[in-house]
């Protein structure tokens, strides 16, 4: 078996705990901001429960879709999210299940988001989610700006 990797990316995002926690999951305020441009999240489903699921549907500029799907282990609104995560590209087996916990902590000028992604299977998949991630909350916080 590899090692597995971890990647840790924050942000601090203007607005409430309970905001982002909202637009962190709610589909119709996902599709607004999720993925790192000129990635566009064009479809969102949420079940937000412990072992309810979740499917994002990125689209890539050159049409292809991504798949990220799993399910949550951990829902404390507006705290912490914790869920399975797999990519599936086109008609290919999905990825191995790694794991993402978010937190969203209260700060003086409003929300520092916590990412931490588990069980990242290479350097490269790593890297690939570390710019991932940063675009995603670039958009989040473009959402609220």
């Amino acid at each position: 078996m590899s090692k597995q990797l971890v990647l840790v990316v924050r942000r601090t995002i203007a607005a409430e705990p309970s905001r982002v926690f909202e637009a962190w999951t709610r589909p119709e305020q996902l599709l607004e901001w999720w993925g790192p441009r000129p990635v566009r999240c064009t479809a969102a489903e949420i079940d937000l429960r412990v072992g309810g699921g979740y499917r994002l549907e990125n689209t890539l500029p050159d049409g292809s879709v991504v798949v990220i799907f799993g399910e949550f282990a951990i829902v404390e609104p507006p705290h912490r999210l914790s869920y399975s995560w797999f990519m599936r590209t086109g008609e290919a087996s999905p990825s191995e299940a790694s794991r993402v916990t978010v937190r969203f902590e209260p700060h003086p000028r409003g929300t520092e988001v916590i990412v931490l992604h588990e069980r990242i299977e290479s350097e490269d998949l790593r890297s690939d989610h570390e710019r991932g991630w940063n675009g995603c909350l670039d958009g989040l916080s473009a959402f609220f700006t």
